[in-house]
């Protein structure tokens, strides 16, 4: 057997001409992607004979030839595919010249042991929006348009290998333009499992408030007119819902805060193109690749300087704000709607000054609707109109989120278009289900040398987060065929993902590994690198639970396989009324003015009822225990500066200081503004002192930033030096922040250091599941 993933000219090996018969089997992204009509039309335009089907583990195919054109077939495999493609690697068994073999032909799929590539949602492509609005076609505005190099895939599979009757679309008869088309080896929607038209396929409809249908000759004209005169509109995209408003029109934002019950957590936009932001956000060369992806995440940019002028109560407070471009054919009729109806698609590249709000679908913290009758009881209240229409959701998939900056693209959340898409490991094993932690839950199922990441699931704080969870975890591993040997978990005894791997365990008598919540911060950032470690890393968070039940957040790990050893923390402070200390930065504050003996000052500083009670819990340390949390220092920044005394969504406080810094620009650390102690303990307390009575909250946000930033690299490079040890990685919910991100690189690599952070999965806990399986796996493989 070959392995040819950078196949080469193979004449060395063989003479001339001879005609050679080889069996090719391709691994990776290539089933629902066109990958079988490329490979049609390559071998057809080479004169090559043969056959190709999918089948469980990918593609197979037999081929047949004079070797110039099997070197040349071959290596088009890997060099030439089509754009949602992703070859893994491709194989190559020599076989037996098949005498009088003639033709190419495209075979039936075939089962087996599953070991292929889940097939990720797209968006529409370009060849589509052509036909979309060109008034000739027959899908003119059809809003189910796509082809094999769009529309949705992970979102509407139900097994693989990715065939219709495997989909949604099963219950969609094709007719026989389609069925021609779909059938058609060289048309571009061979085999597009989603196929459809007007005749055939999925259809629109609009409900009002009640769940009445509405009869109107035009479902897309009827909800643009809708939202143009101020209402908010539910619609059924490709993951799940969106709730959808002018975003423009500042009292139906209001109230759909008020009826979200989202007081200042901001909302995503979508624009037309990146040319439509001219006037309300910077896009950078990294953002505008990202914004026009076939993923199409939210992508975080900064505010440009009227932008909150513009979209009052968007993202107020904030120096950025979160933006996706148009990816599927609703939202480019909506734009098109909003433009007039223009003819041709000249108009999809001018500027369109209409903007929506396109937020999740979802009650307070509960998972993203899916259903049309879910909507309707679920968001009673939220919507004034549903747009819904009859083909299923199997698998929810929010919107990702990334942030392009010059520490390069971070995922900030996994979601449609991303996840699950695999992430090779350097170590394989058993199969191992990870169940994640708390907040920001996702799931990894590992497959042999893969690791596959679920799309964000939330928080497990309600019954119906926790129902989505458990049937995350039921599709993926149905999906990929997996029968895990191993369920990995967090330490935290009392987490729902805990008690669920307990159970788990015990019914099926199956391996459970429990992992330290920041051991598998740092091990996700190892196991997306490949880097087999040691290594030292830094894990800055708002709370884990420690070894020994202490509540850690700011640690300084020394990592290998399934060992850690903690080097270092940051120095703790009280959380006084524990939890509650989260969710009011004030008290955090007053937690620091204790420390500096200002105890007095608290109950003056801040205008709550409960500041003599707080005052009393700290003096007498009762109901506040020690964290090491590094988020709960952005909170008491934050506070000190006057800048957030409440926050009503986890990290607002730290995210409104990080906007101000960045408004303010770069300074130098405040000189002697940390402490580092001999075994490894780093304090902000002087720098929380000097804020404490600084009269600039946007400098005093900066100054905070760069000091940290400078205490934390001393802190590692004292660790460099003792260990020895010069890979270092950065990880947790506080590496969401770019300023701290990227200061931090600057300083370590100018020591001779080399930095890694989290990318392809998220700094937070969004991220966690892949560094328990990468944890999980090393402890089976080392026997520990």
């Amino acid at each position: 057997m070959v392995d040819l993933m950078d196949p080469r000219p193979r004449q060395d090996r063989y003479d001339g001409d001879n005609i050679r018969h080889w069996r090719v089997r391709v691994r990776g992204r290539v089933q629902g992607v066109g990958f079988r009509p490329f490979v049609y039309c390559r071998a057809t335009e080479l004169a090559l004979a043969g056959w190709i089907r999918n089948d469980a583990s990918g593609v197979v195919m037999e081929i047949q030839g004079p070797l110039p054109a099997l070197d040349r077939f071959v290596g088009a495999l890997s060099a030439d595919v089509p754009p949602l493609a992703r070859v893994e690697r491709v194989d190559i068994e020599e076989q037996e010249v098949a005498a009088g073999l003639r033709g190419f032909a495209i075979r039936a799929s075939v089962g087996g042991r599953i070991d292929t590539a889940i097939p990720m949602d797209a968006a529409i492509c370009g060849a589509c929006l052509s036909e979309l609005f060109d008034t000739g076609d027959r899908r003119y505005r059809y809003p189910f348009i796509n082809c094999s190099h769009c529309g949705p895939r992970y979102s509407i599979v139900t097994a693989l290998p990715y065939d219709r009757h495997n989909t949604a679309m099963a219950p969609f008869a094709l007719c026989e333009e389609c069925r021609t088309e779909y059938e058609g080896p060289t048309d571009r929607r061979f085999h597009a499992e989603p196929v459809a038209c007007a005749a055939c396929g999925p259809r629109l409809a609009l409900w009002d408030a009640n769940g009445q249908e509405q009869a109107v000759s035009d479902v897309i004209a009827a909800a643009w007119s809708l939202i143009r005169e101020g209402a908010i509109v539910a619609v059924k995209g490709v993951g799940g819902f969106h709730l959808m408003c002018d975003a423009r029109n500042a009292a139906t934002v209001a109230a759909l805060r008020r009826r979200k019950g989202r007081l200042d957590k901001p909302f995503a936009l979508l624009a037309l193109n990146a040319g439509s932001l001219r006037h309300v956000a910077h896009v950078g060369g990294g953002e505008r690749h990202a914004l026009e992806g076939a993923d199409r995440p939210i992508v975080l940019l900064r505010k440009a300087a009227d932008c909150d002028g513009q979209l009052a109560g968007i993202a107020d407070g904030l120096d950025r704000i979160g933006v996706m471009l148009a990816y599927t054919p609703i939202h480019y009729l909506l734009f098109h709607e909003a433009a007039g109806r223009p003819s041709g698609t000249q108009w999809l590249r001018g500027v369109e000054e209409t903007l929506f709000v396109c937020t999740s679908a979802n009650p307070g913290s509960e998972p993203l609707v899916t259903g049309n009758e879910e909507a309707l009881a679920r968001l009673s209240g939220l919507a004034d109109a549903f747009v819904v229409h009859d083909r299923a959701i199997v698998s929810r998939c929010d919107d990702g989120v990334v942030r392009a900056d010059g520490s390069g693209a971070v995922w900030m959340r996994r979601g449609r278009g991303q996840a699950p898409s695999s992430i090779r490991l350097r170590i394989s094993g058993p199969p191992v289900l990870a169940v994640g932690a708390m907040l920001k839950n996702t799931i990894c199922v590992t497959r042999g040398d893969e690791a596959f990441v679920s799309p964000h699931v939330g928080d497990l704080g309600n019954r119906r987060a926790y129902e989505a969870f458990e049937d995350t975890i039921a599709s993926l591993t149905g999906l990929l065929g997996v029968d895990p040997q191993c369920v990995t978990h967090d330490r935290h005894p009392d987490y729902p993902s805990t008690l669920y791997a307990e159970r788990l365990a015990a019914e099926r008598g199956i391996v459970r590994i429990a992992v330290q919540h920041h051991h598998a911060h740092i091990a996700a950032v190892l196991a997306e690198h490949g880097l087999p470690g040691p290594a030292l890393g830094v894990a800055l968070d708002g709370v884990g639970y420690g070894t020994g039940g202490e509540i850690w957040g700011g640690e300084l790990l020394s990592v290998q396989g399934a060992h850690f050893t903690r080097l270092g923390r940051m120095a703790p402070l009280p959380l006084p009324g524990g939890d509650r200390a989260a969710r009011e930065p004030w008290r955090m504050a007053a937690s620091v003015l204790h420390l500096l003996g200002r105890g007095a000052e608290i109950r003056h500083r801040f205008h709550d009822p409960a500041t003599s009670v707080v005052a009393r819990m700290l003096e007498r340390r009762i109901n506040a225990p020690l964290s090491t949390g590094a988020g709960r220092l952005f909170d008491a920044a934050a506070a000190l500066l006057g800048v957030c005394e409440y926050a009503s969504y986890e990290g607002q406080a730290a995210m409104m200081l990080e906007g101000l810094a960045a408004r303010f620009g770069p300074l130098k650390p405040l000189e002697a503004g940390y402490t580092i102690t001999g075994d490894g303990e780093l304090s902000l307390l002087p720098t929380l002192d000097f804020l404490r009575t600084c009269p600039d909250p946007a400098g005093g946000a900066a100054l905070f930033h760069a000091t940290l930033a400078a205490g934390l690299a001393a802190w590692v490079g004292r660790a460099v030096e003792q260990t020895g040890l010069r890979q270092v990685a950065l990880s947790g919910g506080c590496f969401a922040n770019g300023i701290l991100r990227e200061h931090m690189r600057l300083a370590l690599e100018a020591q001779g250091v080399s930095v890694y952070g989290a990318a392809q999965v998220p700094p937070n806990d969004g991220g966690l599941s892949l560094g328990q399986a990468w944890v999980a796996l090393h402890t089976m493989h080392e026997g520990a």
